[in-house]
C-alpha cells in the first residue's frame, strides 16, 4: 500500500474521542483507528523512513502513572521518523524536530557553542533563516536569567536559557491532509529543518551519560 494521505473518518475518529476518551468509544472505533489512522501512519512512515531514518509510531495509550488526567488515549497520533516527529489529529498535522531534552553533557555543550564564535551566530543565522520559512523555533524548559557562569547581557542569552531546542510546524486542517501531499509537505518540512539539526550534531552531539 501506498501513502495517500488521512480520510475524513481519521478526523471524526479523534474529533469523537477527544468528546468522549473512554475504552466503550475506543473498541466501538477500533477499526477506523486501525484503517483510517494508523494505517496512513504506517504508509507514510514506509516511504519517509529510507531518506530520513528509522521510524517508529508511539502507542495510543496514555501513561497514567504520574498524571493527574486519567484519560486512557492519546487524541493525536504521533511518531518518530529519524530526528523528526510527525503528529496528525482533529486539529490537523504537526512536524517537529531538533532535541526536545538535554542530558547534562549535551547541555554544557549546547551553552558553549552558543556562547562561542561562530557556532552562536550560525545557530542564530539557522533559526532566523528557519523562520523565513515558516518554521517556528522554540526552545523548551527554558531558565528565567542566564544559566550560571554566563554573562547576562550576553548577545545569545535567550537561546542560553534553552534546555531543549525544537523546530516546529503545524498545519490546520486541509483537504489536502487527505491527498498524497500531506507527505510532500512532511518532506518538505524536514528537508528545511535540516539544518538545525546538523548544527546540533556538529556542537551538541549524542549524551555520553550512561542510561
Amino acid at each position: 500500500m501506498t501513502f495517500g494521505g488521512w480520510p475524513e473518518e481519521a478526523l471524526e475518529f479523534y474529533e469523537g474521542l477527544e468528546a468522549d476518551n473512554s475504552r466503550t468509544y475506543w473498541q466501538a472505533h477500533k477499526d477506523i483507528y486501525d484503517t483510517c489512522v494508523l494505517g496512513p501512519m504506517t504508509e507514510l512512515m514506509a516511504e519517509l523512513e529510507p531518506e530520513f531514518g528509522e521510524a517508529k509510531i508511539f502507542r495510543p495509550y496514555r501513561d497514567l502513572r504520574f498524571s493527574k488526567d486519567k484519560s486512557p488515549y492519546k487524541t493525536a497520533i504521533g511518531g518518530h521518523v529519524g530526528d523528526g516527529y510527525i503528529q496528525f489529529s482533529a486539529a490537523g498535522l504537526a512536524a517537529g524536530t531538533g532535541m526536545y531534552v538535554m542530558a547534562a553533557d549535551q547541555l554544557d555543550r549546547y551553552r558553549k557553542a552558543v556562547e562561542a564564535e561562530p557556532s552562536g551566530s550560525a545557530l542564530r543565522r539557522v533559526i532566523e533563516e528557519l523562520g523565513a520559512r515558516d518554521i517556528e523555533v522554540h526552545g523548551r524548559d527554558s531558565l528565567k536569567s542566564a544559566p550560571r557562569g554566563y554573562q547576562p547581557d550576553h548577545p545569545r542569552v535567550d537561546l542560553l536559557r534553552h534546555k531543549g531546542l525544537v523546530a516546529w510546524r503545524q498545519w490546520p486542517v486541509e483537504p489536502w491532509l487527505g491527498t498524497v501531499a500531506a507527505r510532500d509537505v512532511i518532506t518538505d518540512f524536514l528537508k528545511a529543518a535540516s539544518p538545525l539539526d546538523d548544527w546540533l550534531e556538529r556542537h551538541v552531539g549524542t549524551s555520553d551519560e550512561p542510561g
